[in-house]
This record gives structure tokens, sequence and C-alpha cells, in this order.
């Protein structure tokens, strides 16, 4: 255990006995307890493996390359479409998480063996995205804009791609793209300050 990561495990009533069972299970398989976005994250050889979050309705083990894993039992969770490589095992009770332990480790195991095989998810390149139309319009009036987003990193660039698509409103489109130009010429993540 890590002290770093222990408030995250007492700070609130909702989701405790939940989330300290999965931090023993977690803890049994080996992984190194770090934290990591203000969420406990398990790591092998500093590589991530898994990670323990809370939400609202339910809590969650993480699995980083989830995508590689075999989900025989029908239980890993893509959180929305534009998720690639990461998926989720939902639990809403300690129950569901002591009759499902061997399941979890087991998980857990073939995530450390994807790991040492060093496979990858494949992503989808930024190009097989959709591009909104209103950015496609800037990116065409604008041939610095489109050289500064096309310098971006992959991943920065799907960033972009998938905020600028979201809304149905080409209105509201047309404001994340105005928003967002100066950064992309300055060569900023959406994220990035």
């Amino acid at each position: 255990m890590n002290p770093k990561a222990d408030f995250y495990f007492d700070k609130g009533k909702q989701w405790q006995e939940e989330i300290q069972r999965l931090r023993a299970i977690v803890l049994e398989c080996g992984l190194t307890e770090e934290l990591k976005w203000g969420c406990p994250c398990y790591t092998f050889h500093k590589s991530n493996i898994v990670l323990i979050h809370v939400f609202k309705e339910y809590c969650a083990l993480l699995f980083f390359k989830g995508a590689l894993l075999q989900d025989t039992h029908g239980i890993l969770i893509q959180q929305t479409e534009n998720v690639q490589a990461v998926r989720q095992i939902r639990f809403a009770n300690v129950k569901e998480i002591t009759e499902q332990e061997s399941i979890l480790k087991a998980h857990i195991y073939e995530a450390i063996e994807v790991e040492k095989a060093g496979l990858k998810v494949e992503l989808k390149k930024p190009a097989e995205f959709s591009v909104a139309e209103e950015f496609q319009t800037k990116l065409d009036e604008t041939p610095a804009l489109k050289t500064a987003f096309e310098t971006l990193t992959p991943g920065r660039q799907r960033a972009y791609l998938l905020h600028f698509f979201q809304p149905k409103q080409s209105k509201s489109r047309e404001a994340r793209v105005e928003k967002s130009i100066q950064k992309i010429l300055d060569g900023k993540g959406l994220d990035d300050l």
C-alpha cells in the first residue's frame, strides 16, 4: 500500500468498503500502488495496468489495455464509443466484488501478461475520425491553422476532433472551434493551460 493513495480510500462514505476490497484484490496480484490523476493506479514495472475509480452510481476497475483482454465473462465495459483502449468492470456492492474475485484476479494477471508481451492497442488515426464541418471550414480558410493542427500529436488531434464533433448544434460546434483556435496555433492540446 502506498500512503499517498490512502486518502482515496478514506475520503467518503460511499463506495468505501467496495474500493478497499478492490485494493486488497489488486495488491494480492503483486502490482505497485501509485497515485495518478488523483486515483489509485496499479503498475507493473512502471507501466499502468489498472486504476480504481469511483463514480456516482458505481465504482470500477479500469484496465488501461482492456481492449486486449479476453472478456469471456462479458463484464468488460467500454465507457463510450470514443474510448479505444480502456475497459472497466463496474460494481454496485461488495457482494459483486467478492463473487467475482477469481475473475478479477484472472483479468489482472492477463493484463500483466499483455504488458510483459509489449502488446499495444491499435488506436484509430486522427484521419479516421469525423471532422466537424465547422472545423474543416476553418482549416480550409486558414493554412496556418491547418499546419498547426497537423503538427499536434495524434492524441491532441483526436481530442480536438472529438471535442468539436460532439455538440449536436452547429452553433455550439462553431463556438468550440473558435475558442480553441489560438490554443491550436500555440501548439497546445485541448486541456493544456
